[in-house]
């Protein structure tokens, strides 16, 4: 765990930041112009939100927490010592060999404990040799060690110092974490209990771990896990992500690509896997990837199988070892990570704590904050889960509250029993004309707003520092917290200044009427915290999408008390709607959960633009069709634009 500045790091992500910017078989149906619910007349039902394989379901009720609170929790180094063996390679059943580093706890002279230990599992495409010096990419933390922990740290196929094709979770690597298992326990050093742990790709790899159900592995913590590949991050909205992934993939290329061990162990050897791993990134996966992505291949511009192995929370009912998630409001997975929390609460003890993070922060760079509030640090929260679960210590992580939350407004952490809370409601308010944001509906005769088609609206703005993974935050500009200087890029929908704090978490919809007269549009819908008295706005979330994805299968979609507040957009080839000149239509945007206050005193902001470039841009045949224009969004009686927000009493903050 990341528990010192990451320099080296946030240097690599601003540099490679800079460089970058310069199928459902279910019944789908269209944007219906009254996304209810059929359980409509049971006003606290909330439901689900589904997946592809699963459609939504009622909420199940977390046990009361009540009696839940943090504490914090001490336990003294069991070794004053650590001592890392040399690099050993595991052989899978294709022939490809894995490197491994395995660190132990050790006496004062440097001589490993000779007593059985439950071991710390971490895989990692960043290159291990790397992470021996930065933990977050993959490195055994001394903290744990010393507290009798031994940690194997793997660089996952074509990666680092291990053979083979990279191909970001494929079949292939998926199947290695099993037998990765399988070699641990047959260590002389290990008792047979493993944990799996990681920031980002290492959280990814933990948890798809779990999902093998593995009997050695006892417990997991992934820290900002992905949820679903191709919704999350990579084509949210439809559209392809152009700042992170070309980070992400050259971040992995660049640090992965020299195998730093296996030259030093074997030149011969080593030179053959660093010819392969250059020559499987410009053949094999990362280059064809991206070229696919932006000239729109169907297999990987639409949602299929592909992405459907690349989307964990697909494996989610197979994990039944204790899991704790950690996320982040403004990280890369900000979609999925509470959504684990849903999945999995219901089949085995799972926690979920999102701080105020972007995706670099939640790994500790510049801090993760913490203690605060009464949570304790994270490598505080990371010995308690294990401790419990490998060690078998009275530790009591029962009484962890089930969720504990960040609130942006209140700026304080805030626990609860479930996700989504249990006294959120559904609230819907309509855009007008006059651009108010009201309870009441739209009048026949009001008035439309028009706002510009181009492709590069929201360069300076939070999205530019969340899908940087916090890289660009390092840059201390004010448009990278603020959403003021977007607002002028679109049209900025406000309540009536509020007379009592407004409390959101949740997911939030945004269904918009709009049309256009070129022959496809996108959709940018923007959350802020707007004061009156400064003029300045404060950013929240934020939702895309392609008008012609705007299909929504309400199968698999989340309603609560009988309004759609989270739609479930198919995003298949086959499920691509066209686009009329002129023709008004309904475009549900999913707007990313949350958890905010709005003071008395300020407003509610909605601001709509054409456009969210740092999230997302159009395939290249969908961004000729759409790239230029104007974009009318609609507020009359026979289109009422909307949001439908999570409402939850100001109370349940106290």
């Amino acid at each position: 765990m990341l528990r010192k500045p990451l320099l080296p790091l946030s240097f690599a992500l601003l540099t490679l930041f800079l460089a970058a910017c310069s199928g459902s078989d279910s019944p789908v149906v269209g944007a219906s112009p009254t996304p209810t619910s059929p359980s409509e007349s049971s006003p606290a039902s909330i439901q689900t939100l589904g997946t592809r394989g699963t459609p939504t379901q009622a909420k199940a009720v977390m046990p009361g927490a009540a009696s839940q609170a943090w504490f914090n929790y001490e336990r003294a180094e069991d070794f004053p010592n650590t001592v890392t063996l040399p690099t050993q390679f595991i052989t899978m059943p294709d022939g490809v060999q894995l490197a491994a580093t395995v660190t132990l706890p050790a006496d004062a002279s440097g001589t490993a404990a000779s007593t059985r230990l439950p071991t710390i599992l971490i895989q990692t495409s960043y290159n291990k040799t790397v992470g021996a010096y930065q933990t977050a990419i993959g490195g055994a933390d001394p903290f744990m060690v010393k507290r009798g922990y031994a940690t194997v740290v793997v660089d996952v196929r074509g990666t680092g110092n291990s053979q083979g094709v990279w191909d970001a979770f494929g079949e292939k690597e998926q199947a290695d974490y099993a037998k990765v298992v399988d070699w641990v326990v047959a260590q002389p050093w290990a008792n047979g209990k493993v944990g799996v742990y990681g920031v980002s790709y290492l959280g990814i790899t933990a948890i798809l771990t779990a999902a093998k159900n593995h009997p050695a592995v006892k417990a997991a913590f992934p820290i900002v896990p992905i949820g679903d590949g191709y919704r999350d991050i990579v084509f949210t909205g439809g559209q392809v992500n152009p700042t992170f992934i070309p980070l992400w993939m050259g971040l992995v290329t660049g640090l992965g690509a020299i195998p730093f061990d296996a030259l030093q162990a074997n030149p011969v050897q080593g030179f053959q896997t660093l010819v392969e791993h250059l020559i499987n990134g410009v053949t094999a996966f990362q280059a064809p990837t991206i070229v696919k992505a932006v000239t729109g291949d169907a297999q990987t511009a639409y949602d299929s199988d592909f992405w459907k192995t690349r989307s964990p929370l697909e494996q989610a009912a197979n994990i039944k070892v204790p899991t704790f998630v950690v996320g982040g409001l403004h990280d890369l997975f900000q979609r999925s990570e509470p959504l684990w929390f849903e999945q999995l609460k219901n089949q085995t003890n799972t926690r979920l704590l999102i701080g105020p993070w972007t995706h670099i922060e939640s790994a500790g760079l510049p801090s993760d904050g913490l203690p605060r509030d009464g949570v304790p640090a994270m490598k505080t929260i990371e010995l308690m889960w294990f401790d419990q679960y490998l060690k078998g210590l009275p530790v009591g992580v029962d009484k962890i509250p089930n969720v504990t939350q960040y609130v942006k407004g209140y700026e304080k952490y805030a626990t609860t029993s479930n996700w989504p809370h249990p006294q959120m409601k559904a609230q819907a308010l309509y855009l007008r004309g006059n651009k108010g944001l009201t309870a009441e509906k739209p009048a026949a005769a009001e008035g439309s707003n028009v706002v510009l088609q181009t492709p590069v609206f929201g360069l300076c703005s939070l999205s530019s520092s969340q899908w940087s993974a916090g890289a660009a935050k390092l840059v201390p500009l004010p448009c990278f917290t603020e959403d003021t200087y977007n607002a002028y890029e679109g049209a900025a929908f406000r309540t009536p200044v509020l007379t009592e704090d407004l409390y959101l978490n949740g997911p939030i919809a945004a269904d918009i009427w709009v049309s256009t007269a070129s022959l496809d549009a996108s959709l940018s819908v923007r959350v802020s915290d707007y004061d009156p008295a400064t003029g300045k706005s404060v950013a929240i979330t934020n939702g895309l999408l392609t008008a012609s994805h705007r299909a929504v299968d309400d199968s698999r979609s989340r309603f609560v008390n009988g309004l759609r507040i989270q739609p479930w957009h198919p995003f298949t080839q086959a499920t691509v709607q066209p686009v009329k000149s002129g023709e008004a239509m309904l475009l549900p945007v999913e707007i990313f959960p949350t958890s905010a206050m709005i003071a008395k005193g300020h407003q509610l902001q909605i601001v709509v633009s054409s456009s969210n470039l740092p999230q997302g841009l159009p395939p290249l045949v969908t961004l000729l069709k759409g790239a230029a224009g104007a974009l009318t969004i609609l507020s009359d009686a026979e289109h009422p634009s909307r949001v439908v927000l999570p409402v939850v009493p100001r109370s349940a903050l106290q």
